[in-house]
């Protein structure tokens, strides 16, 4: 209940921490001015700062010395500016009437408070489906969510696929010209649990980059449980003191298993520093974004580009390549690149089929597979596949 008397004091650290948090889900604009507040309940307990605008809830915990206990807002991203640039020192506030008062050290801020007459009610967190450790759910996102389209008027491919499958979790995002997917294992509250959701990237990225990943807790992931997994619409993630939901898309992702080549008629190893070096050197020469072309040779990569204004670069590094004498394929360079920062390991191993049709981006493995009875290489067992639609080349 909204009260016109609060009054408490905390910490410095754990105070600036959680406006921060709850803060970074607020919208800078709003239709209704109350979904920029931060609500701050004080009780026995210690502080909770929360706050939703109907997409994404977050709440938090942080002690506190309450004297009077109550509950009152202020716009959100304000004072986590004003909190980010105290001094390093106690921080009290004091509510009176319509105003906050905050006080820390020598610094005294004079804030109005907003009424939360029409404020939403916080939404409930589902029930907890199952827990991963964080720094494995927080780089699993980062590595597909470059992958996701940032085009409103296709919701499908602006969220990640999350498909549960008992031990296994499968992420996967698209934007129609280049397809991230990595799995996963997990730990299910019960076995042979199964769901297929579609979560918006933008709100999930933000969820990971938060997470605590050298947290010795795991991540519980909260969709429900039995009949009821997804029936809600929210995914929750709860870690530590924090926990947040998010309204999950209401829209049907493409099925991606036909995309994925079994096996290619080519392959080749590069190593990923020197192939990124190269491109950002020969993309000098082109106008944004513009193809560069890839010739793979027996023992040899040649990278080039051309210019508007008939400038070129062209610079080769050393790779393995076999299945044929040579390919020609011409990409996006930060298609490549993001692909290319996404594997997290030392080299890359590409799967060729045609120069037209897409290609794959994985992490090398320990063994590489040889050619069957036809001559192609089936794909290496692998837990993150990038694959890329190569650019026309011209005729």
């Amino acid at each position: 209940m909204e009260s016109q008397s609060v009054s408490f004091r905390v910490a410095y650290e754990e105070f600036e921490s959680a406006v921060a948090w709850v803060a970074r889900s607020l919208p800078s604009k709003a239709a209704q001015p109350v979904l920029r507040a931060m609500v701050i309940t004080a009780d026995a307990a210690g502080l909770e700062l929360a706050g939703f605008d109907y997409e994404i809830s977050t709440r938090t915990r942080v002690p506190a010395e309450v004297d009077d206990e109550g509950c009152f807002a202020v716009a959100g991203r304000l004072i986590a500016d004003i909190v980010k640039n105290l001094p390093k020192k106690p921080v009290e506030l004091k509510v009176k009437g319509s105003k906050a008062l905050l006080k820390c050290g020598s610094a005294h801020f004079e804030l109005p408070t907003i009424p939360l007459d029409d404020y939403p009610k916080l939404p409930d967190m589902p029930e907890v489906t199952g827990t991963v450790t964080p720094s494995l759910l927080a780089e699993a996102i980062d590595q597909v969510s470059a992958a996701a389209g940032r085009d409103d008027t296709l919701p499908m491919l602006t969220g990640i696929n999350m498909k549960i499958d008992g031990e296994k979790i499968r992420l996967a995002a698209t934007d129609r010209f280049r397809l991230a997917v990595r799995t996963l294992e997990w730990e299910p509250s019960s076995p042979g649990v199964s769901a297929d959701l579609l979560i918006p990237a933008k709100s999930l990225q933000e969820n990971a980059g938060a997470l605590n990943p050298s947290s010795p807790d795991p991540v519980k992931i909260s969709v429900g449980t039995g009949e009821s997994i997804g029936a809600e619409g929210l995914f929750g993630l709860q870690m530590d003191d924090r926990q947040t939901t998010t309204r999950m898309l209401d829209a049907d992702f493409p099925n991606i298993t036909p995309l994925i080549p079994k096996s290619h008629t080519a392959i080749a190893t590069v190593d990923i520093a020197e192939l990124q070096d190269v491109i950002r050197r020969v993309s000098l020469v082109t106008d944004r974004n513009a193809q560069i072309r890839m010739e793979f040779s027996e023992k040899e990569l040649v990278v080039s580009a051309g210019g508007t204004d008939s400038a070129h670069a062209e610079e080769s590094i050393p790779a393995a390549f076999v299945g044929r004498d040579t390919f020609l394929t011409a990409f996006n360079p930060s298609y490549l690149k993001d692909g290319l920062k996404a594997l997290r390991s030392d080299r890359v191993v590409f799967g060729f089929t045609e120069p037209s049709r897409p290609a794959i981006l994985i992490p090398e493995p320990e063994e590489m597979p040889t050619a069957g009875a036809d001559g192609s290489f089936p794909s290496p067992e692998t837990h993150f596949t990038y694959l890329l639609m190569p650019v026309r080349l011209p005729g």
